[in-house]
Protein backbone atom coordinates (compact mmCIF):
# COMPACT_ATOMS: atom_id res chain seq x y z
CA UNK A 1 0.00 0.00 0.00
CA UNK A 2 3.09 2.17 -0.26
CA UNK A 3 3.21 3.68 3.19
CA UNK A 4 -0.59 4.10 3.50
CA UNK A 5 -0.61 2.24 6.78
CA UNK A 6 2.37 4.05 8.29
CA UNK A 7 0.67 7.20 9.47
CA UNK A 8 0.67 8.99 12.80
CA UNK A 9 -2.18 8.84 15.27
CA UNK A 10 -5.13 10.81 13.88
CA UNK A 11 -5.13 13.02 16.93
CA UNK A 12 -1.60 14.28 16.40
CA UNK A 13 -1.22 15.38 12.75
CA UNK A 14 2.11 16.73 11.54
CA UNK A 15 1.08 20.34 11.91
CA UNK A 16 0.72 19.83 15.67
CA UNK A 17 4.17 18.28 15.99
CA UNK A 18 5.80 20.86 13.78
CA UNK A 19 4.33 23.68 15.78
CA UNK A 20 5.84 22.49 19.08
CA UNK A 21 8.78 24.94 19.07
CA UNK A 22 6.45 27.88 18.51
CA UNK A 23 4.16 26.75 21.32
CA UNK A 24 7.10 26.74 23.70
CA UNK A 25 7.67 30.38 22.81
CA UNK A 26 4.06 31.19 23.65
CA UNK A 27 2.96 31.65 20.08
CA UNK A 28 -0.15 30.18 18.52
CA UNK A 29 0.80 27.81 15.68
CA UNK A 30 -0.55 28.85 12.34
CA UNK A 31 -3.31 26.55 11.16
CA UNK A 32 -4.66 25.83 7.75
CA UNK A 33 -7.78 27.81 6.94
CA UNK A 34 -10.74 26.94 4.83
CA UNK A 35 -10.98 29.29 1.86
CA UNK A 36 -13.20 32.37 2.15
CA UNK A 37 -16.24 32.62 -0.09
CA UNK A 38 -15.19 34.72 -3.07
CA UNK A 39 -17.24 36.97 -5.28
CA UNK A 40 -18.84 35.62 -8.40
CA UNK A 41 -17.25 35.72 -11.79
CA UNK A 42 -13.66 34.65 -11.24
CA UNK A 43 -12.61 31.83 -13.51
CA UNK A 44 -16.15 30.78 -14.33
CA UNK A 45 -15.14 29.41 -17.71
CA UNK A 46 -12.77 26.78 -16.37
CA UNK A 47 -14.10 23.22 -16.09
CA UNK A 48 -13.65 20.04 -14.16
CA UNK A 49 -10.42 18.16 -14.83
CA UNK A 50 -12.39 15.12 -15.88
CA UNK A 51 -14.80 17.00 -18.09
CA UNK A 52 -18.08 16.19 -16.39
CA UNK A 53 -21.19 17.80 -17.78
CA UNK A 54 -21.82 20.02 -14.77
CA UNK A 55 -18.39 21.52 -14.48
CA UNK A 56 -16.77 23.41 -11.63
CA UNK A 57 -14.24 26.12 -12.31
CA UNK A 58 -11.01 26.71 -10.40
CA UNK A 59 -11.12 26.74 -6.63
CA UNK A 60 -11.28 30.52 -6.53
CA UNK A 61 -14.72 30.41 -8.16
CA UNK A 62 -16.48 27.20 -7.11
CA UNK A 63 -17.89 28.80 -3.95
CA UNK A 64 -18.46 32.25 -5.44
CA UNK A 65 -22.25 32.37 -5.13
CA UNK A 66 -23.31 33.81 -1.80
CA UNK A 67 -26.77 34.73 -0.62
CA UNK A 68 -26.37 38.44 0.15
CA UNK A 69 -29.36 38.62 2.40
CA UNK A 70 -28.21 35.69 4.51
CA UNK A 71 -24.72 37.16 4.68
CA UNK A 72 -26.06 40.45 5.98
CA UNK A 73 -28.07 38.67 8.66
CA UNK A 74 -25.05 36.63 9.75
CA UNK A 75 -22.95 39.80 9.91
CA UNK A 76 -25.31 41.20 12.50
CA UNK A 77 -25.95 38.06 14.52
CA UNK A 78 -22.78 35.96 14.49
CA UNK A 79 -19.10 36.85 14.79
CA UNK A 80 -18.08 33.55 13.19
CA UNK A 81 -19.73 33.81 9.77
CA UNK A 82 -17.94 33.17 6.49
CA UNK A 83 -16.39 36.32 5.08
CA UNK A 84 -15.27 37.74 1.77
CA UNK A 85 -11.64 38.27 0.75
CA UNK A 86 -9.69 41.22 2.21
CA UNK A 87 -11.30 40.68 5.61
CA UNK A 88 -8.68 39.40 8.03
CA UNK A 89 -10.83 37.43 10.45
CA UNK A 90 -11.26 34.30 8.36
CA UNK A 91 -12.73 31.49 10.43
CA UNK A 92 -10.32 28.66 11.31
CA UNK A 93 -11.35 25.06 11.56
CA UNK A 94 -11.58 23.91 15.17
CA UNK A 95 -8.32 22.39 16.41
CA UNK A 96 -7.93 18.66 16.66
CA UNK A 97 -8.25 17.65 20.30
CA UNK A 98 -5.10 16.09 21.69
CA UNK A 99 -6.97 13.90 24.15
CA UNK A 100 -8.03 11.47 21.46
CA UNK A 101 -4.52 10.07 21.01
CA UNK A 102 -4.42 6.31 21.23
CA UNK A 103 -1.10 5.10 22.66
CA UNK A 104 -1.80 1.54 21.60
CA UNK A 105 -3.52 0.84 18.33
CA UNK A 106 -5.86 -2.12 18.26
CA UNK A 107 -7.74 -3.88 15.52
CA UNK A 108 -11.34 -2.78 15.15
CA UNK A 109 -12.39 -6.41 15.38
CA UNK A 110 -10.57 -6.79 18.71
CA UNK A 111 -12.09 -3.65 20.18
CA UNK A 112 -13.44 -4.50 23.66
CA UNK A 113 -17.03 -3.64 24.48
CA UNK A 114 -16.03 -1.00 27.03
CA UNK A 115 -14.08 0.83 24.30
CA UNK A 116 -17.08 1.20 22.03
CA UNK A 117 -18.51 4.65 21.61
CA UNK A 118 -21.23 5.54 24.10
CA UNK A 119 -24.73 6.01 22.79
CA UNK A 120 -25.22 9.76 22.77
CA UNK A 121 -28.57 11.41 22.47
CA UNK A 122 -29.14 12.52 18.89
CA UNK A 123 -30.47 15.94 18.10
CA UNK A 124 -33.96 16.26 16.67
CA UNK A 125 -33.64 16.14 12.90
CA UNK A 126 -35.30 18.70 10.63
CA UNK A 127 -38.29 17.67 8.55
CA UNK A 128 -37.35 16.42 5.10
CA UNK A 129 -40.36 15.28 3.12
CA UNK A 130 -38.69 14.66 -0.24
CA UNK A 131 -38.16 11.00 -1.06
CA UNK A 132 -35.92 9.36 -3.62
CA UNK A 133 -38.88 9.04 -5.97
CA UNK A 134 -39.69 12.75 -5.57
CA UNK A 135 -36.08 13.67 -6.32
CA UNK A 136 -35.97 11.53 -9.45
CA UNK A 137 -39.24 13.05 -10.65
CA UNK A 138 -37.78 16.54 -10.18
CA UNK A 139 -34.77 15.53 -12.28
CA UNK A 140 -37.07 14.22 -15.02
CA UNK A 141 -39.11 17.43 -15.03
CA UNK A 142 -35.95 19.44 -15.63
CA UNK A 143 -35.46 17.69 -18.97
CA UNK A 144 -38.73 19.11 -20.28
CA UNK A 145 -39.00 22.41 -18.42
CA UNK A 146 -35.36 23.39 -17.97
CA UNK A 147 -36.26 24.72 -14.52
CA UNK A 148 -33.72 23.63 -11.87
CA UNK A 149 -35.31 25.45 -8.94
CA UNK A 150 -36.74 22.38 -7.18
CA UNK A 151 -33.48 20.48 -7.60
CA UNK A 152 -31.44 23.47 -6.45
CA UNK A 153 -33.59 23.88 -3.35
CA UNK A 154 -33.11 20.20 -2.49
CA UNK A 155 -29.30 20.39 -2.70
CA UNK A 156 -29.25 23.71 -0.86
CA UNK A 157 -31.23 22.27 2.05
CA UNK A 158 -29.71 18.79 2.16
CA UNK A 159 -26.05 19.81 2.29
CA UNK A 160 -26.58 22.77 4.59
CA UNK A 161 -25.62 20.87 7.75
CA UNK A 162 -25.05 17.43 9.28
CA UNK A 163 -28.62 17.27 10.68
CA UNK A 164 -30.03 18.05 7.22
CA UNK A 165 -27.91 15.29 5.66
CA UNK A 166 -29.36 12.83 8.15
CA UNK A 167 -32.88 14.14 7.63
CA UNK A 168 -32.56 13.53 3.88
CA UNK A 169 -30.77 10.20 3.78
CA UNK A 170 -31.54 8.44 7.05
CA UNK A 171 -33.94 5.54 6.57
CA UNK A 172 -35.91 6.47 9.67
CA UNK A 173 -35.38 9.82 11.37
CA UNK A 174 -36.81 8.50 14.62
CA UNK A 175 -34.49 5.46 14.85
CA UNK A 176 -31.00 5.63 16.37
CA UNK A 177 -29.22 2.98 14.24
CA UNK A 178 -26.40 2.65 16.78
CA UNK A 179 -24.99 -0.58 15.36
CA UNK A 180 -22.08 -1.43 13.12
CA UNK A 181 -24.29 -3.68 11.01
CA UNK A 182 -26.54 -0.95 9.63
CA UNK A 183 -25.51 2.66 9.09
CA UNK A 184 -29.17 3.61 8.78
CA UNK A 185 -28.48 5.40 5.49
CA UNK A 186 -30.52 4.95 2.32
CA UNK A 187 -27.54 4.11 0.10
CA UNK A 188 -29.58 4.08 -3.12
CA UNK A 189 -30.81 7.61 -2.44
CA UNK A 190 -27.27 8.84 -1.72
CA UNK A 191 -26.03 7.29 -4.97
CA UNK A 192 -28.87 8.83 -6.98
CA UNK A 193 -28.20 12.30 -5.56
CA UNK A 194 -24.46 12.10 -6.23
CA UNK A 195 -24.90 10.62 -9.72
CA UNK A 196 -27.15 13.55 -10.64
CA UNK A 197 -24.94 16.18 -8.98
CA UNK A 198 -22.19 16.32 -11.60
CA UNK A 199 -24.81 16.90 -14.30
CA UNK A 200 -26.35 19.91 -12.58
CA UNK A 201 -25.53 23.57 -13.34
CA UNK A 202 -22.42 25.01 -11.76
CA UNK A 203 -24.31 27.14 -9.26
CA UNK A 204 -25.88 24.01 -7.73
CA UNK A 205 -22.48 22.38 -7.39
CA UNK A 206 -21.13 25.50 -5.73
CA UNK A 207 -24.07 25.44 -3.35
CA UNK A 208 -23.20 21.90 -2.27
CA UNK A 209 -19.55 22.79 -1.64
CA UNK A 210 -20.50 25.91 0.29
CA UNK A 211 -22.79 23.83 2.49
CA UNK A 212 -19.97 21.36 3.18
CA UNK A 213 -17.71 24.24 4.23
CA UNK A 214 -20.34 25.49 6.67
CA UNK A 215 -20.69 21.98 8.10
CA UNK A 216 -16.94 21.56 8.61
CA UNK A 217 -16.71 24.97 10.28
CA UNK A 218 -19.10 23.92 13.00
CA UNK A 219 -17.66 24.23 16.50
CA UNK A 220 -17.34 20.64 17.74
CA UNK A 221 -17.81 20.05 21.44
CA UNK A 222 -17.61 16.60 22.95
CA UNK A 223 -17.81 13.20 21.24
CA UNK A 224 -19.39 12.74 17.83
CA UNK A 225 -22.87 11.26 17.65
CA UNK A 226 -23.80 8.50 15.23
CA UNK A 227 -25.60 11.12 13.14
CA UNK A 228 -22.28 12.98 12.84
CA UNK A 229 -20.57 9.78 11.69
CA UNK A 230 -23.32 9.22 9.15
CA UNK A 231 -22.73 12.71 7.77
CA UNK A 232 -18.98 12.08 7.43
CA UNK A 233 -19.74 8.77 5.73
CA UNK A 234 -22.05 10.50 3.22
CA UNK A 235 -19.72 13.41 2.48
CA UNK A 236 -16.73 11.12 1.93
CA UNK A 237 -18.54 9.65 -1.08
CA UNK A 238 -18.98 13.02 -2.82
CA UNK A 239 -17.69 12.64 -6.43
CA UNK A 240 -16.86 16.35 -6.57
CA UNK A 241 -13.69 15.52 -4.65
CA UNK A 242 -12.22 14.01 -7.82
CA UNK A 243 -11.60 17.59 -8.95
CA UNK A 244 -8.40 19.25 -7.72
CA UNK A 245 -10.23 22.55 -7.25
CA UNK A 246 -12.04 20.98 -4.28
CA UNK A 247 -8.94 19.57 -2.59
CA UNK A 248 -8.76 22.16 0.18
CA UNK A 249 -12.27 21.22 1.32
CA UNK A 250 -11.56 17.53 0.80
CA UNK A 251 -8.43 17.80 2.95
CA UNK A 252 -10.33 19.29 5.88
CA UNK A 253 -12.97 16.57 5.64
CA UNK A 254 -10.25 13.90 5.67
CA UNK A 255 -8.55 15.56 8.64
CA UNK A 256 -11.71 15.51 10.72
CA UNK A 257 -12.39 11.87 9.85
CA UNK A 258 -8.79 10.89 10.61
CA UNK A 259 -9.00 12.64 13.99
CA UNK A 260 -12.00 10.62 15.17
CA UNK A 261 -11.43 8.30 18.12
CA UNK A 262 -10.88 4.58 17.60
CA UNK A 263 -14.44 3.70 18.58
CA UNK A 264 -15.84 5.98 15.85
CA UNK A 265 -13.44 4.50 13.30
CA UNK A 266 -14.79 1.11 14.34
CA UNK A 267 -18.25 2.11 13.12
CA UNK A 268 -17.02 3.76 9.92
CA UNK A 269 -14.96 0.74 8.92
CA UNK A 270 -17.94 -1.58 9.18
CA UNK A 271 -20.16 0.86 7.30
CA UNK A 272 -17.56 1.26 4.55
CA UNK A 273 -17.42 -2.47 3.96
CA UNK A 274 -21.13 -2.35 3.03
CA UNK A 275 -20.48 -0.07 0.03
CA UNK A 276 -20.88 -1.56 -3.43
CA UNK A 277 -17.69 -2.64 -5.15
CA UNK A 278 -18.03 0.20 -7.64
CA UNK A 279 -18.43 2.94 -5.01
CA UNK A 280 -15.73 1.48 -2.81
CA UNK A 281 -13.22 1.38 -5.66
CA UNK A 282 -14.05 4.97 -6.68
CA UNK A 283 -13.43 6.11 -3.12
CA UNK A 284 -10.02 4.40 -2.99
CA UNK A 285 -9.05 5.87 -6.37
CA UNK A 286 -9.99 9.40 -5.26
CA UNK A 287 -7.79 9.12 -2.18
CA UNK A 288 -4.84 7.74 -4.14
CA UNK A 289 -5.21 10.56 -6.65
CA UNK A 290 -5.40 13.10 -3.81
CA UNK A 291 -2.11 11.82 -2.36
CA UNK A 292 -0.38 11.65 -5.75
CA UNK A 293 -1.34 15.16 -6.83
CA UNK A 294 -0.35 16.64 -3.48
CA UNK A 295 3.07 15.01 -3.85
CA UNK A 296 3.53 15.86 -7.53
CA UNK A 297 1.03 18.58 -8.52
CA UNK A 298 0.67 19.31 -12.21
CA UNK A 299 -0.17 22.90 -11.27
CA UNK A 300 1.48 23.71 -7.92
CA UNK A 301 -0.28 27.07 -7.81
CA UNK A 302 -3.59 25.25 -7.31
CA UNK A 303 -2.58 24.13 -3.82
CA UNK A 304 -1.36 25.87 -0.68
CA UNK A 305 2.40 25.61 -0.02
CA UNK A 306 3.39 22.18 1.22
CA UNK A 307 4.64 23.74 4.48
CA UNK A 308 1.10 24.93 5.16
CA UNK A 309 -0.58 21.60 4.50
CA UNK A 310 1.86 18.93 5.61
CA UNK A 311 -1.11 17.16 7.27
CA UNK A 312 -2.92 16.53 3.98
CA UNK A 313 -1.16 13.28 3.08
CA UNK A 314 -1.17 11.78 6.61
CA UNK A 315 -4.91 12.47 6.89
CA UNK A 316 -5.66 10.91 3.50
CA UNK A 317 -3.41 7.94 4.32
CA UNK A 318 -5.27 7.34 7.57
CA UNK A 319 -8.63 7.28 5.81
CA UNK A 320 -7.13 5.02 3.14
CA UNK A 321 -6.00 2.70 5.94
CA UNK A 322 -9.59 2.57 7.23
CA UNK A 323 -10.73 1.55 3.75
CA UNK A 324 -8.06 -1.13 3.62
CA UNK A 325 -9.26 -2.49 6.96
CA UNK A 326 -12.86 -2.48 5.71
CA UNK A 327 -11.78 -4.31 2.55
CA UNK A 328 -10.00 -6.98 4.59
CA UNK A 329 -13.17 -7.67 6.60
CA UNK A 330 -15.07 -8.76 3.49
CA UNK A 331 -14.63 -12.25 2.07
CA UNK A 332 -13.86 -12.15 -0.73
CA UNK A 333 -12.49 -8.57 -0.54
CA UNK A 334 -14.35 -5.87 -2.43
CA UNK A 335 -11.22 -5.03 -4.41
CA UNK A 336 -7.77 -6.68 -4.73
CA UNK A 337 -5.23 -5.46 -2.18
CA UNK A 338 -3.05 -4.31 -5.10
CA UNK A 339 -5.62 -1.59 -5.82
CA UNK A 340 -4.32 0.19 -2.73
CA UNK A 341 -0.82 0.45 -4.20
CA UNK A 342 0.23 3.94 -5.22
CA UNK A 343 2.72 3.79 -8.08
CA UNK A 344 3.44 7.50 -7.66
CA UNK A 345 5.45 6.68 -4.56
CA UNK A 346 7.95 4.82 -6.74
CA UNK A 347 9.27 8.22 -7.82
CA UNK A 348 10.21 9.24 -4.26
CA UNK A 349 13.74 8.92 -2.91
CA UNK A 350 12.77 7.43 0.44
CA UNK A 351 16.25 7.78 1.98
CA UNK A 352 16.43 11.43 1.01
CA UNK A 353 12.96 12.03 2.38
CA UNK A 354 13.97 10.31 5.62
CA UNK A 355 17.08 12.47 5.97
CA UNK A 356 15.03 15.60 5.30
CA UNK A 357 12.47 14.59 7.90
CA UNK A 358 15.20 13.93 10.44
CA UNK A 359 16.90 17.25 9.74
CA UNK A 360 13.97 19.63 9.41
CA UNK A 361 10.82 17.87 10.54
CA UNK A 362 12.22 17.54 14.06
CA UNK A 363 14.62 20.48 14.19
CA UNK A 364 13.89 21.00 17.88
CA UNK A 365 15.59 17.72 18.73
CA UNK A 366 19.37 17.99 18.79
CA UNK A 367 19.74 14.26 19.27
CA UNK A 368 17.76 13.51 16.13
CA UNK A 369 19.75 16.04 14.14
CA UNK A 370 22.94 14.42 15.33
CA UNK A 371 21.60 11.01 14.39
CA UNK A 372 20.63 12.34 10.97
CA UNK A 373 24.17 13.60 10.39
CA UNK A 374 25.59 10.23 11.34
CA UNK A 375 23.25 8.54 8.86
CA UNK A 376 24.29 10.95 6.13
CA UNK A 377 27.96 10.34 6.82
CA UNK A 378 27.49 6.58 6.82
CA UNK A 379 25.47 6.74 3.61
CA UNK A 380 28.15 8.87 1.89
CA UNK A 381 30.82 6.37 2.90
CA UNK A 382 28.82 3.53 1.38
CA UNK A 383 28.36 5.47 -1.83
CA UNK A 384 32.08 6.22 -2.09
CA UNK A 385 32.90 2.60 -1.39
CA UNK A 386 30.61 1.42 -4.17
CA UNK A 387 32.04 3.93 -6.63
CA UNK A 388 35.61 3.07 -5.64
CA UNK A 389 36.28 6.64 -4.56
Amino acid sequence: MSEAGRVPSPAAPPEVAAAAPDEKKGKEPEREKLPPIVSAGAGAAAGLDRGSKGQISTFSSFISTVNQKKEATENRSSPTHLVFPNIKNVRDLPPICLDVRQKQRVSVDALPSEMKAPVLSESVLPNQSKTMKDFQEDIEKVKSSGDWKAVHDFYLTTFDSFPELNAAFKKDATASFNTIEDSGINAKFVNAVYDALLNTPQDIQKTVLKGIINSLLREWKGPRTKDDLRAYFILLQNPQFSNTSTYVIHAHLLRQIAALVEADHHFLVHWLKKLSQKRFKQLVERLLQFISLRLFPAKPEEFPPITKCSWWIPSASKVLALLNTANSLVHPPLIPYTDFYNSTLDHIDLMEEYHTWQSFGNSHSCKKNHYSKRLRTTDDKHRKAKSGG
